[in-house]
């Protein structure tokens, strides 16, 4: 069955950052990503999916849990999804999920926290949510001028895991204001920093992320209380951010729980 020209037109246009805003919808794209938004407890407005490639696979589970509580399923040919998908070889299963929106004020509440300071690669940005969720981080600030956390491409590269941590977009000023009422002591992973494993930080820490090239505003690296770096080989000369980010967290976790 031909999928409606409404859910052709919606499902394109959520490969644009100001649609997913409006609308309030995410795209999710893919049997990993998909099958973890839906465990998360991810609100599905609607799945689709190409019978002959969802036999016997993940996206096969999850379309079977779809249809038990009554979800909305609509089939495509190959070719359909592909049209559809942002990826070149399309894995038989998308999902269009409301995006979840935590409350801005709860990150006072949090003992340790991500944030993303203009970080413009989505598979970078991915990979640190996902890093966030492995190491339970209380949540991820996304600061203007960083990509979009709910952009197909950076949810695909969280493995679905945004859905599992609360993600909070913030403007810098309101960010900064707030870590000087309420904050606690924020680190900048920065090259040229202490090695992580001196850094011996409080019981509640923010990890800032900056821009690949540029690195954090002014004044976030003014209001960081140390650099942190990945101590390396001098015969390479970087890591790239999703990659230092994501042992910088595990370093950091360790040494504030005293392991």
């Amino acid at each position: 069955m031909a999928l409606s020209r409404r859910t052709v037109q919606l499902v394109g246009r959520l490969h644009r950052r100001k649609t997913r805003a409006r609308e309030g919808l995410v795209l999710v794209e893919g049997p990993r990503a998909c099958a973890e938004a839906v465990r998360a407890g991810a609100v599905v407005r609607f799945a689709v999916h190409a019978p002959e490639l969802t036999v016997e696979t993940e996206a096969a589970r999850v379309l079977e849990h779809l249809h038990a509580r009554g979800d909305r399923v609509e089939e495509a040919a190959p070719r359909e999804l592909a049209a559809l998908s942002g990826t070149e070889s399309p894995q038989g299963i998308l999902l269009v999920c409301v995006e979840p929106t935590p409350d801005p004020g709860s990150t006072t509440s949090w003992r340790r926290f991500l944030v993303l300071d203009g970080v413009q690669d989505p598979g970078n940005a991915g990979t640190l949510i996902r890093a966030a969720t492995a190491f339970a981080m209380d949540g991820v600030v996304v600061l203007d001028g960083t990509v979009d956390p709910w952009s197909p491409k950076t949810v695909r590269a969280s493995a679905g895991l945004v859905f599992r941590v609360p993600v909070v977009s913030m403007d810098g000023d309101t960010f900064l204001d707030r870590m000087a009422s309420h904050g606690p002591t924020l680190l900048l992973a920065d090259a040229r920093g202490r090695p992580v494993a001196a850094a011996h930080p409080d019981e509640s820490w923010a990890l800032v992320i900056g821009n690949e090239g540029a690195g954090p505003r002014d004044g976030v690296r003014d209001a960081a209380a140390a650099a942190v770096a990945v101590p390396m080989s001098s015969e390479v000369e970087s890591l790239n951010a999703g990659v230092a980010g994501a042992i910088l967290l595990y370093a950091l976790t360790r040494e504030s729980e005293g392991d």
